[in-house]
């Protein structure tokens, strides 16, 4: 019988370096969520601002609403879902919107005895 060598080892492989992640800045100026607010805010219509208008006046405002379509659609969204615009017509992101009206906060209770 032939003996076969001992077949060689694989060469280990040195781990490479996690690669380091791009640190954004912060930007400078209100986020997107007070944008909102305050173009609904400014507009006068009774109705609400309907979602393009919405748009409309972040873009004169100097945001990319192309890049961030989705992140405005979402935005609007979660504030209904939070209480803070409500929705006038429309579901999901399309419609129109206006800023809720807060509840006044009850200070004490009534309570009726027998």
């Amino acid at each position: 019988m032939a003996e076969e060598a001992p077949a060689a080892a694989p060469a280990k492989v040195p781990a490479k370096a996690p690669k380091k992640k791009a640190v954004r800045s912060k930007t400078d100026g209100p986020s997107l969520p007070e944008l909102i607010v305050a173009a609904v805010a400014e507009s006068k219509e009774r109705k609400g601002i309907s979602l393009a208008a919405i748009k409309k006046v972040l873009a004169a405002k100097k945001v990319d609403v192309a890049k961030s379509n989705k992140r405005i659609n979402t935005t609007v969204t979660k504030m209904v879902t939070k209480g803070v615009l409500t929705q006038t017509k429309g579901t999901g992101a399309s419609g129109s919107f206006k800023l809720a009206k807060t509840e006044p906060k009850k200070c004490c209770t009534l309570k009726t005895f027998n």
